[in-house]
Protein backbone atom coordinates (compact mmCIF):
# COMPACT_ATOMS: atom_id res chain seq x y z
CA UNK A 1 0.00 0.00 0.00
CA UNK A 2 1.03 3.67 -0.64
CA UNK A 3 2.30 5.43 2.15
CA UNK A 4 1.83 9.76 1.40
CA UNK A 5 3.92 12.01 2.92
CA UNK A 6 2.62 14.82 4.72
CA UNK A 7 3.36 17.78 2.44
CA UNK A 8 1.58 15.55 -0.51
CA UNK A 9 -1.68 15.42 2.41
CA UNK A 10 -1.55 19.30 2.19
CA UNK A 11 -1.32 19.63 -1.04
CA UNK A 12 -4.18 17.22 -1.23
CA UNK A 13 -6.17 19.22 0.81
CA UNK A 14 -5.11 22.20 -0.22
CA UNK A 15 -6.20 21.34 -3.47
CA UNK A 16 -9.43 19.26 -2.72
CA UNK A 17 -10.87 20.68 0.25
CA UNK A 18 -9.90 24.72 0.25
CA UNK A 19 -12.57 25.46 2.78
CA UNK A 20 -10.97 23.50 5.55
CA UNK A 21 -9.19 25.12 7.99
CA UNK A 22 -7.23 21.93 9.55
CA UNK A 23 -3.58 22.03 10.14
CA UNK A 24 -1.98 18.18 10.17
CA UNK A 25 0.33 18.68 13.16
CA UNK A 26 1.96 15.21 13.44
CA UNK A 27 2.23 12.83 10.81
CA UNK A 28 3.62 9.44 12.91
CA UNK A 29 3.63 5.95 11.21
CA UNK A 30 1.10 4.91 13.63
CA UNK A 31 -0.86 7.94 14.25
CA UNK A 32 -1.72 11.28 13.42
CA UNK A 33 -2.59 14.48 14.56
CA UNK A 34 -4.59 17.72 13.67
CA UNK A 35 -5.56 20.95 14.99
CA UNK A 36 -8.93 22.63 14.49
CA UNK A 37 -8.69 26.52 15.34
CA UNK A 38 -11.56 27.43 17.07
CA UNK A 39 -13.07 30.87 17.25
CA UNK A 40 -17.05 31.90 17.79
CA UNK A 41 -18.27 30.40 15.14
CA UNK A 42 -17.42 26.99 16.73
CA UNK A 43 -19.46 28.01 19.79
CA UNK A 44 -22.35 26.85 20.52
CA UNK A 45 -24.58 28.47 23.46
CA UNK A 46 -23.09 27.54 26.75
CA UNK A 47 -19.95 28.63 25.55
CA UNK A 48 -18.23 25.08 24.73
CA UNK A 49 -16.97 23.82 21.45
CA UNK A 50 -19.56 22.14 19.18
CA UNK A 51 -20.42 18.90 18.36
CA UNK A 52 -20.35 19.35 14.78
CA UNK A 53 -17.01 20.89 15.10
CA UNK A 54 -15.33 17.72 16.51
CA UNK A 55 -17.41 15.62 14.40
CA UNK A 56 -16.02 17.15 11.49
CA UNK A 57 -12.68 17.19 13.54
CA UNK A 58 -12.82 13.29 14.11
CA UNK A 59 -14.03 12.43 10.82
CA UNK A 60 -11.18 14.14 9.10
CA UNK A 61 -8.77 12.71 11.56
CA UNK A 62 -9.85 9.16 10.21
CA UNK A 63 -10.01 10.41 6.50
CA UNK A 64 -6.24 11.41 6.91
CA UNK A 65 -5.11 8.16 8.69
CA UNK A 66 -6.99 6.36 6.02
CA UNK A 67 -5.40 8.30 2.71
CA UNK A 68 -1.94 7.82 4.31
CA UNK A 69 -1.77 4.47 4.09
CA UNK A 70 -4.28 3.90 0.82
CA UNK A 71 -2.76 6.67 -0.99
CA UNK A 72 -4.76 10.05 -1.79
CA UNK A 73 -8.16 8.08 -2.84
CA UNK A 74 -10.62 11.07 -2.87
CA UNK A 75 -14.17 8.20 -2.92
CA UNK A 76 -13.03 7.25 0.21
CA UNK A 77 -16.29 8.12 2.11
CA UNK A 78 -17.75 7.03 5.89
CA UNK A 79 -19.88 4.58 6.18
CA UNK A 80 -20.16 4.55 10.16
CA UNK A 81 -19.33 6.92 12.60
CA UNK A 82 -20.14 7.03 16.49
CA UNK A 83 -18.61 9.80 19.03
CA UNK A 84 -18.96 10.19 22.65
CA UNK A 85 -18.37 13.53 24.00
CA UNK A 86 -17.19 13.07 27.38
CA UNK A 87 -16.45 16.74 29.05
CA UNK A 88 -16.78 20.32 28.15
CA UNK A 89 -13.91 21.41 25.66
CA UNK A 90 -12.59 25.21 26.67
CA UNK A 91 -13.70 27.68 25.04
CA UNK A 92 -11.38 30.07 23.17
CA UNK A 93 -8.70 27.29 22.89
CA UNK A 94 -7.78 24.92 19.57
CA UNK A 95 -8.90 21.25 19.25
CA UNK A 96 -6.82 18.24 18.39
CA UNK A 97 -7.41 15.08 17.02
CA UNK A 98 -5.28 11.90 17.79
CA UNK A 99 -6.54 9.13 15.55
CA UNK A 100 -4.87 5.86 14.99
CA UNK A 101 -6.38 3.07 12.50
CA UNK A 102 -7.65 -0.24 14.40
CA UNK A 103 -8.20 -2.02 10.56
CA UNK A 104 -6.71 -1.39 7.57
CA UNK A 105 -9.03 -3.98 5.17
CA UNK A 106 -9.01 -4.40 1.19
CA UNK A 107 -12.49 -2.32 1.75
CA UNK A 108 -13.06 -1.33 5.26
CA UNK A 109 -10.79 0.79 7.57
CA UNK A 110 -11.67 1.54 11.21
CA UNK A 111 -10.36 4.42 12.71
CA UNK A 112 -10.19 5.61 16.53
CA UNK A 113 -10.09 9.28 17.64
CA UNK A 114 -9.35 11.45 20.95
CA UNK A 115 -10.22 14.67 20.75
CA UNK A 116 -8.44 17.42 23.63
CA UNK A 117 -8.20 21.43 23.95
CA UNK A 118 -5.08 22.59 23.65
CA UNK A 119 -2.86 22.35 26.71
CA UNK A 120 -4.93 19.45 28.04
CA UNK A 121 -4.30 15.89 28.56
CA UNK A 122 -7.71 14.72 29.48
CA UNK A 123 -9.65 13.78 26.27
CA UNK A 124 -12.62 15.77 25.50
CA UNK A 125 -14.40 13.29 23.14
CA UNK A 126 -14.01 9.63 21.42
CA UNK A 127 -14.98 8.61 18.48
CA UNK A 128 -14.64 5.37 15.81
CA UNK A 129 -15.86 5.71 12.13
CA UNK A 130 -15.54 3.00 9.21
CA UNK A 131 -14.78 4.33 6.27
CA UNK A 132 -15.10 2.51 2.92
CA UNK A 133 -12.71 2.08 0.55
CA UNK A 134 -13.18 2.18 -3.50
CA UNK A 135 -11.85 -1.13 -5.49
CA UNK A 136 -8.71 -0.89 -6.96
CA UNK A 137 -9.48 -0.08 -10.67
CA UNK A 138 -6.20 -1.79 -11.38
Amino acid sequence: MAVVTKEEMETFFATEFPQTSLEIVDFEKETITIRQQTDDSNLRPGGTISGPTMMALADCAIYIAVLRRIGLVALAVTTNFNINFLKKPQAGKDIFARCHLLKLGKSLAIGEVSIYSAGSEEPVAHAVGTYSIPPNKS
